[in-house]
């Protein structure tokens, strides 16, 4: 008893409402830590041993005590159960929760480990975009694990390349003489999709803003209403990434946004203008946006029609900018379906007898990766 009272009051939190911790500290009996992975707005990702689970490396999220963050955590739990319950085999590749329970006052979720984000892997790597060949076996994991989610009647809401994470990231190094730089290949390219903090159910209330900026559909900022397709117009941004390398929509304004999407996919339909509360972005029925500014300049200078920024004239490539297209379409209930999606010629190289991409069974194998399950 004492030992526990002591272990008790050695619980601290730091100023920002952070467990205090060290490696080799362990929770419940059962979490043995081992280093930390990373850190959010929300708190931070640990791995530990798993002494339940034979000594398997886990991740465990631990949420800051913090009531606003303890309760989206709960939200996060209660879909991470749903998935759990309603999880086919194979698996949704939607990150797996093993277990949760409530340390003193912070809320802790555990997690199969996985490896970095695609994101980070990509920042590790200059920014080299992904060859179009793991572009299209990582967008096929992505629609797959979306549309579960929505076949759930969930949607998911901040999906991004930070939120998609590789089951392994082990690399080839290539040098590249011309450009005198070390260039990865990842080995596999396995995913799983991760980060149920802001995933909604139908029936649930619907925020006004939702998703991170540069992937944000435009019926959210001109506050239109959303459901499942705001997602789908996340994955369009999120595959255009992997195949060049840099975002889409590289803005924090609502109006250049709009401007952007305009200079990219065309003119915004005349039904949203008229329907949308935020009139204070148009002038007669247009976008109110002068070219002739410095950001008008600015979005002329960086943003192209969307077919311009294929690399290759190669039926594949026609095809990826179809499938993105598509996926871009203004209005939500013109928008591909992730099922639609599935079925798109750019995923005929992958579609064998149980819709599985080819090397998906052996990749999901490498089970245990080496690091970040942040936000």
């Amino acid at each position: 008893q004492s030992n526990s009272r002591t272990r008790a009051q050695s619980i601290r939190d730091d100023e920002e409402g952070h467990l205090m911790y060290r490696s080799g500290d362990v929770l419940q009996e059962r979490y043995e830590i081992v280093n930390t992975l990373g850190e959010g707005t929300f708190g931070r990702v640990v791995q530990c041993i798993d002494h339940r689970r034979g000594g398997a490396r886990v991740a465990l999220k631990i949420i800051k005590n913090v009531e606003k963050y303890k309760e989206a955590a709960r939200l996060e739990i209660n879909v991470l159960e749903r998935i759990n319950e309603k999880d086919p085999s194979p698996p949704s590749l939607c990150v797996q929760m093993y277990d949760w329970f409530d340390y003193h006052g912070h809320m802790c979720i555990s997690f199969e480990l996985l490896a970095l984000s695609t994101f980070d892997f990509l920042k590790e790597n200059n920014y080299l975009p992904y060859s179009i060949t793991q572009v299209r076996h990582m967008a096929y994991q992505i629609c797959q694990a979306v549309k579960f989610l929505h076949d759930n009647k969930l949607t998911h809401t901040d999906l991004k390349p930070e939120n998609i994470l590789f089951v392994n990231s082990d690399f080839t190094m290539t040098y590249n003489v011309e450009k005198k730089r070390d260039e990865r290949t990842v080995k596999s390219t396995a995913v799983r999709v991760v980060d149920f903090g802001s995933a909604t159910f139908d029936h649930e209330h619907h925020s006004t803003i939702v998703s991170t900026r540069h992937y944000r559909a435009p019926e959210v900022i001109l506050e239109l209403g959303w459901s499942q397709p705001c997602d789908v117009w996340s994955i369009g941004c999120i595959l255009f990434e992997y195949y060049l390398g840099f975002t889409l929509f590289q803005t924090h304004d609502n109006r250049e946004h709009l401007a952007m999407m305009e200079r990219i996919l065309g003119p915004i339909p005349s039904r949203m203008i008229r329907k949308t509360r935020k009139q204070k972005y148009f002038y007669h029925g247009r976008l109110d946006w002068d070219d002739s500014s410095s950001a008008g300049r600015y979005v002329r200078e960086n943003c192209k029609p969307l077919r311009r920024y294929m690399l290759s004239e190669a039926e594949e490539h026609h095809l990826l900018f179809d499938l993105v297209g598509s996926m871009l379409e203004y209005e939500p209930n013109k928008r591909l379906t992730l099922a639609e999606s599935l079925r798109h010629p750019f995923f005929s190289p992958l579609r064998g007898g149980a819709g599985e991409a080819p090397g998906d069974c052996a990749a999901g194998k490498a089970w245990e990766g080496n690091r970040d399950i942040s936000r």
